[in-house]
């Protein structure tokens, strides 16, 4: 008689950003493969049967806040999914201060301040999943997003530095970089403007968030323990290469 496959691990997972598109598609990802998950968003809104905490990862407080809700519902944070993010895109002489400060506060401050918290108790169980989400114009550029580029970018730094501090605890941090996914921000482009993108694609397409949600997913395994400090693009080959 075959020996069968041990039953996968459900494990406490907490998703930013988890109300809508690619966050959202972690979400429902990370619950049919059994987790406990908890999606913060600035509203608190979440799949069914998801627990939703509203936060805002510009805020400290709320951060430390969401968490503890979060880990008294489903114990302490194994993996985390740093995916809240916004784009406040023009070129550089029209990009004012507060557009290039309120971009790198979420994506990158909120995405260092979840990482450090969980941390914490990933530090005392010896196991943990960190997972940002980046994108392909962090190491490919995009033109009127030189702050979303830069706040993107600075993850693969963010992740690799973990890498060296965490490793050795069982612990990896990865970054996840999508590509043009069909999601509501694509969903508003002219057909002319995504007729560009896909012919840029070696795929000819647009992605899918639940493509990104299955590197998510893999990434946050038990099989992916030996990846860390990785980049895993997601984006039909655009950024092949970068």
């Amino acid at each position: 008689m075959s020996e069968q496959a041990p039953a996968p691990v459900s494990r406490s997972a907490l998703v930013t950003g988890g109300n809508r598109g690619i966050g959202r598609a972690i979400v429902e990802r990370l619950v049919a493969d059994g987790h406990r998950v908890a999606s913060l968003s600035r509203a608190g809104e979440a799949p069914d049967g998801v627990l939703g905490i509203a936060c805002d990862v510009t805020d400290a407080a709320q951060i430390e806040a969401a968490f503890a809700t979060a880990e008294d519902a489903h114990g302490p944070i194994e993996i985390l999914v740093a995916n809240a993010g916004i784009t406040k895109d023009t070129l550089i002489l029209r990009m004012t201060d507060a557009d290039w400060d309120s971009v790198l506060a979420t994506n990158l401050t909120g995405s260092f301040r979840t990482a450090k918290r969980a941390a914490k108790s990933m530090l005392r169980r010896k196991w943990g999943r960190i997972i940002f989400t980046g994108s392909v114009v962090g190491l490919y550029g995009s033109a009127g997003q030189v702050n979303y580029s830069s706040s993107k970018a600075a993850l693969v730094g963010l992740a690799r530095s973990l890498t060296r501090e965490l490793g050795g605890r069982n612990i990896t941090a990865n970054v996840v970089a999508p590509g043009f996914i069909e999601t509501d921000m694509t969903a508003v482009l002219t057909p002319e403007v995504v007729a560009g993108y896909k012919a840029a694609i070696p795929a000819s397409r647009l992605g899918r968030p639940e493509e990104v949600a299955a590197a998510v997913a893999f990434l946050a395994s038990d099989d992916a323990g030996y990846i860390s400090g990785a980049v895993i693009p997601v984006d039909g080959g655009l950024g092949m290469g970068h």
